[in-house]
């Protein structure tokens, strides 16, 4: 790669050191964001055989809103066996195990019998903890193993090859339960990935091939310093980051999963350079919603799935503008700008994208909405959304009056008068549809003659 901008950081930072703590100043000053720099050879496109989802929502989803109850994790969780289809593309759905309320929710989502998502567990990595993981009868847990020197010398207060034993004692008491070890390599876009995070994942590989269990590995972005670009220096680089787990530390494809954050606003391209580039499998929330500026959205993970793929996989898409409903119902705002589930996904309030859109959606609608999500392209009413706006408008909602209308229709324009009135009057805010109706009353009832 060659430098086409002074700016562009080309020279490698800190990689780490062996005797103490590597907080990678270089690259995290703290006084500024993270800096980005970049290697002179991009990783190689290395996708990952298959890949799928797996959910959140139940575990880091609850560390930023109020506690689900029981019974309305069961229902969430019924629609997410639903969008993830048959086949089971959202894999598992991890869950707390602390609080009565989080062991009887467990058990309310095992009644219902579905294979998937399959219900795993998530843990300190303390024996007190993976107690809870046997006594709820899981073939799989979670388990954190903060990587980076920041949570280990200054969280844990400890060093690394202390902690990283006491983190090798839990997945060891799994193993010999049979029990799956998911293991969490919390901050891994801030750790010395050659001294920490690759002979802890080598030994991790090591325990299951000699138990005969594989042990899964999640390598979360958990401050969102993840940067996407295939020259991207370690540890922030996730095609780097990716292909270091799994062509050097040895972890099958099928047992890797990324876990993003949003704290930079790259989660997206993130997670889906995950795939690229060697991980089956990425881990979201629903609606994004999740600690700080949230987790990967399930609802985004699934469309790049069938981009990527080009398939829906038997995934039944519109179980997505029913989940969005059910937080609408349940109290959790729904940020209407939100894609896919927000209500103003496929509402244009713009003339020129209605005038496209009357003679043809496709030309503003990025997919067929209707059909996958069983949500209509729709239009909004403002001082921009001009004559074209208003047509589109009575198609959906007044057609016995839409039909053969056009654009300089004398009623039409009379109804484009009376919008433009409002705002030359002062208002500031979209018309609500009931407004518009008594405005379409108002143009197009004929004048009584007396």
């Amino acid at each position: 790669m060659t430098a086409a901008a002074p700016w562009l950081k080309l020279s490698p930072p800190e990689t780490g050191r062996t005797d103490g703590p590597a907080y990678l100043r270089d690259t995290f000053p703290y006084t500024l964001p993270p800096i980005t720099w970049f290697e002179p050879e991009p990783v190689p496109l290395d996708p990952a055989p298959a890949i799928w989802i797996t959910d959140t929502t139940f575990r880091d989803g609850q560390q930023s809103r109020a506690p689900y109850t029981p019974e309305q994790i069961a229902h969430l969780y019924g629609l997410l066996h639903r969008l993830g289809g048959p086949h089971g593309m959202i894999r598992q759905s991890e869950f707390f195990l602390y609080t009565r309320k989080d062991r009887e929710a467990v058990e309310r989502c095992q009644e219902l019998g579905h294979p998937f998502p399959e219900i795993t567990g998530w843990i300190r990595a303390t024996p007190e903890d993976y107690q809870l993981v046997r006594a709820a009868g899981l073939r799989e847990t979670g388990i954190l193993t903060s990587i980076s020197d920041y949570h280990i010398y200054k969280k844990l207060g400890s060093d690394r090859q202390t902690v990283l034993n006491s983190y090798l004692q839990v997945v060891d008491a799994a193993l010999a339960d049979g029990v799956i070890p998911r293991c969490h390599i919390e901050d891994s876009t801030r750790a010395d990935a050659y001294h920490v995070v690759l002979p802890f994942v080598q030994a991790l590989m090591e325990r299951g091939r000699q138990a005969g269990i594989q042990v899964k590995l999640r390598f979360p972005d958990t401050l969102g310093a993840g940067v996407p670009h295939p020259n991207a220096s370690l540890p922030r680089g996730i095609p780097r980051l990716t292909r270091l787990l799994r062509r050097e530390a040895g972890v099958p494809s099928e047992a890797l999963e990324f876990h993003g954050q949003n704290d930079l606003a790259a989660i997206i391209p993130n997670a889906v350079c995950a795939w690229l580039y060697g991980a089956s499998a990425n881990n979201g929330t629903l609606l994004g919603i999740g600690e700080r500026s949230g987790n990967t959205p399930i609802e985004a993970l699934v469309f790049w799935l069938i981009s990527l793929t080009g398939e829906l996989h038997g995934m039944d898409t519109t179980a997505l503008t029913e989940i969005a409903a059910y937080y609408r119902q349940i109290g959790e705002p729904v940020d209407q700008r939100l894609p896919v589930v927000g209500e103003n996904a496929f509402v244009t309030r713009a003339g020129i994208h209605a005038d496209g859109m009357i003679k043809d959606e496709e030309i503003y609608n990025p997919f067929d909405s209707t059909g996958l999500l069983g949500v209509a392209p729709g239009v909004g009413i403002t001082d921009k959304s001009g004559a074209a706006g208003l047509l589109m408008w009575m198609q959906h909602h007044r057609p016995a009056e839409a039909a053969g209308l056009a654009k300089r229709d004398p009623r039409l324009l009379a109804l484009l008068d009376a919008v433009m009135r409002a705002y030359d009057d002062g208002r500031v805010t979209g018309l609500a549809d009931s407004e518009v109706h008594a405005l379409v009353d108002a143009a197009f009832t004929p004048a009584v003659v007396r």
